[in-house]
């Protein structure tokens, strides 16, 4: 520690910090641009420049180590005369375009020029103009405006990863712009919008929408992935208009993907849902709650009477709060059914009973940093799951070293320091293959439950995984998206407990949802001789209540899930949505709310507890899931469902946040496991794209512009597609046991030999059902 002088205070600070490190623990502010404390160093808008003692010239606080004894001052006669002066320079050629600028009002340069400009310009020259840039459908540009701080140029290469902005030129000439007319595709690019000090950089979707003093701001959570990003959401004449991140450091940061920032455009869309539609022969009719509610409960008694409560099925989307998963729950139990679930898109659920809690990450996300070895089993980390890839990215930096087993190579834009890419149907003996390579190491046996799964040989990029990760003091195994929806993901997190038995390592479950965990504790599952979501579509039930899904997009089986609910003799679906897939398959729609104009739980990936309340009021006639449920209870006259709120909901469901730690657990006791050949011929690879996920996001009109969005095609590495005889750009048919499509043929040299990648929830690849197995591949 040092002791320096700042303003005349005496402080102790680290040694190697900075003189604006340390004026921001003595509380004294320094105006800056170009400096932000999650960036790396630039001192180029030299708007921080203070007085230090024995200095000859002012220096940037930003770039000035402390030493002993140094004495600063931030507001002396010659730091704000250079402060003054600095500012004079950046407005010369700024335009004086404040009224129209969508930064107005939150603008740095106008907040500071107030402090540090004068009230009139002595430059008389020509100003310079700056040709705006396309940076594709979420950021606008009017680069006249830019002050060349390069905060978005920084932001691009050290957090998203891609240096996707560059400055080109120098002097007054300076300008920032993508690399050979390209766009910013960064699944993180927005953040350059919240960082850009001026109104160089501005959200294109919410561009002229309203003014920042019009806006009302309310904190929620994303509902979409499981990391439970903390969201400021601002709201003008209760429509939401712009969604900004709320600084959390142990979770988002201050951070936001884009899918969590831009998706709130699907809540003001002509296709929402507004009041209670019942379906009269082939015509829909408007209703009202009261009507529809008792038609809804008169149907589910004559089921239940015609043909036993067994034959009602409930499922649910995992992006549903807690409060809506245990009251759908306890609807369904209190008429004595158990079929309900939330996980659509499982296949695998063989491990139902045997496992010790609700499967979560085994370890906080800000524990991320502290790694220094992580085993990624079956994820497209960088998509799936964008600012948890980008805390992997930073702890990279610093020397951890990451391994994937996936039958695709994506770019995580981030060191990976050994690869295994397996087929779909090798993923287990790949990972068993790891497995018995580290308890050779160790002299110790497997466990009896999965020697089975134990090869014979063990390949030499197996043991250099093994290898490389026992090298670690502390490590991590993660089971993503695609293990979790593997046809043998139970053993698949056998193997990763496995691993961490062997190693002391920490292990396991991503969580595809905002509540892939929280559906567990709200028991959203089946028990006993309930089915789960895949024998309900397997063998088709009399009625079914769904919960903010879409069947043929959120389901595992796709067109399958759509055939076997449109043959149930009553379907009520409560949605946000009206589509034509739960108009041909529902009898009842109810409008019920999205996350905005309710309140509720989400529980993350690290079985974090985060509940939110409405930011704005209900569109039309909808209303809150949980509440209809609740009426739903009472008019049934079922017992449990008089509650007040939802919060007393959350109560009964979880208990208080911290009543949630004792809940998880990823081990898994009493499988038996046995090995699998592999499939022959060609095996689909299918993930779930970005900005498909879930209804929200599949309806908003900017990410569905950008290139992450593209349709689904056939993609194959060069050797895959010459055995199959096509080229790049043919037309193909692709059949699978369920049905077939036809797709575009690419080139795409990260997918694994004999493998063919086409992504799921799509309307366009529905038809093939389960995503993984095997497909014949033609051309058209």
């Amino acid at each position: 520690m040092l002791e320096i002088e700042i303003d005349g205070k005496l402080i102790e600070v680290e040694d190697g910090s900075t003189v604006m490190d340390a004026a921001a623990k003595v509380g004294a502010y320094i105006p800056h641009f170009c400096y932000h404390k999650k960036l790396s160093i630039a001192a180029n808008c030299r708007m921080c420049l203070v007085q230090v003692e024995k200095a000859p010239k002012p220096l940037p606080a930003c770039a000035t180590p402390v030493t002993a004894g140094m004495k600063v001052s931030t507001h002396s006669d010659m730091a704000v005369k250079a402060q003054k002066g600095v500012m004079e320079f950046l407005l010369i050629n700024h335009p004086l375009d404040c009224p129209i600028c969508d930064q107005g009002g939150e603008c740095q340069l106008q907040d500071l020029a107030v402090g540090y400009g004068s009230s009139g310009s002595r430059y008389e020259e020509e100003k310079r103009v700056v040709f705006n840039k396309n940076l594709g459908p979420l950021v606008s540009t009017d680069m006249t405006r830019c002050i060349n701080c390069t905060r978005c140029v920084r932001f691009t290469s050290e957090i998203a990863g891609e240096m996707e902005l560059g400055q080109a030129f120098r002097g007054e000439h300076a300008e920032i712009m993508p690399f050979i007319e390209k766009t910013v595709d960064s699944e993180l690019s927005g953040n350059i919008i919240d960082l850009c000090p001026v109104g160089a950089l501005t959200s294109k979707p919410f561009r002229f929408a309203a003014r920042t003093w019009e806006l009302s701001r309310r904190k929620s959570v994303s509902p979409h992935d499981s990391l439970g990003s903390n969201l400021i959401v601002q709201v003008k004449h209760d429509q939401v208009k712009r969604v900004l991140p709320f600084e959390n450091e142990e979770i988002n940061e201050c951070w936001l993907s884009d899918r969590d920032r831009f998706s709130y455009e699907g809540l003001n869309v002509s296709t929402r849902l507004k009041r209670p539609m019942i379906r009269q022969g082939d015509e829909w009719r408007e209703t009202d709650w009261q009507a529809a509610l008792e038609f809804v409960g008169n149907k589910l008694k004559s089921v239940v009477a015609g043909a036993g409560a067994d034959q009602i099925g409930a499922l649910a989307s995992a992006a549903s709060t807690v409060e809506e998963l245990f009251l759908l729950q306890k609807f369904m139990r209190a008429q004595g059914s158990d079929n309900v679930d939330f996980r659509l898109r499982q296949t695998d659920f063989s491990a139902d009973g045997s496992t010790q809690g609700a499967p979560w990450l085994g370890m906080p996300i800000a524990g991320v940093s502290d790694l220094n070895r992580l085993l990624v089993v079956g994820s497209n980390l960088r998509k799936d799951h964008p600012l948890l890839a980008q805390r992997v990215r930073q702890a990279a930096k610093r020397g951890l070293k990451v391994m994937s087993l996936h039958p695709t190579a994506d770019e995580w834009l981030l060191p990976v320091a050994a690869r295994l890419q397996p087929k779909p149907s090798e993923m287990v003996a790949a990972l068993a293959s790891v497995v018995k390579a580290l308890a050779d190491a160790k002299g110790q046996a497997v466990s009896s439950d999965i020697a089975g799964l134990m090869p014979a040989q063990i390949g030499d990029q197996s043991k250099a995984i093994a290898e490389l990760f026992m090298s670690g003091q502390k490590a991590a195994v993660w089971i993503g998206n695609y293990g979790s929806q593997h046809p043998q993901a139970a053993a698949l997190r056998r193997l990763a407990q496995e691993i961490a038995n062997l190693t002391g390592a920490a292990h396991g479950v991503i969580g595809e949802a905002a509540n892939s965990v929280g559906g567990y504790l709200a028991n959203a599952i089946p028990s006993g001789a309930g089915k789960n979501a895949a024998a309900m579509i397997a063998s088709p039930l009399k009625a079914y209540v769904l919960l903010g899904m879409e069947p043929s997009l959120d389901c595992a089986q796709g067109s399958a899930a759509t055939q076997a609910i449109s043959s149930a003799d009553f379907v009520v679906s409560m949605t946000s949505f009206d589509t034509p897939e739960l108009r041909a398959i529902s009898h009842v729609m109810l409008p019920v709310s999205p996350f905005s104009e309710t309140s509720g739980t989400f529980v993350s990936t690290e079985g974090r507890a985060q509940s939110f309340v409405a930011v704005a009021k209900p569109l039309g006639d909808t209303r809150p899931a949980w509440k209809v449920l609740r009426v739903l209870g009472n008019l049934l006259g079922l017992d449990g469902f008089a509650y007040n709120d939802s919060e007393a909901v959350r109560r009964e469901a979880i208990g208080e946040a911290s009543d949630v730690a004792g809940r998880l657990g990823n081990d898994i006791d009493g499988v038996n496991f046995s090995d699998v050949a592999p499939l022959e011929g060609i095996e689909r690879v299918a993930e779930v794209p970005i900005y498909a996920g879930d209804a929200l996001v599949r309806r908003a009109p900017a990410l569905q512009k950008t290139a992450d969005a593209k349709a689904p095609s056939v993609r194959a590495n060069a050797e895959t597609l010459s055995m199959l005889g096509l080229s790049s750009g043919d037309m193909v048919v692709v059949k699978s046991a369920n049905g077939q499509t036809s797709l575009k043929a690419e080139l795409d040299e990260t997918v694994a030999g004999g493998c063919v990648r086409v992504a799921t929830a799509s309307e366009s690849t529905a038809a093939l059902g389960v995503p993984t197995g095997a497909v014949t591949v033609e051309r058209a």
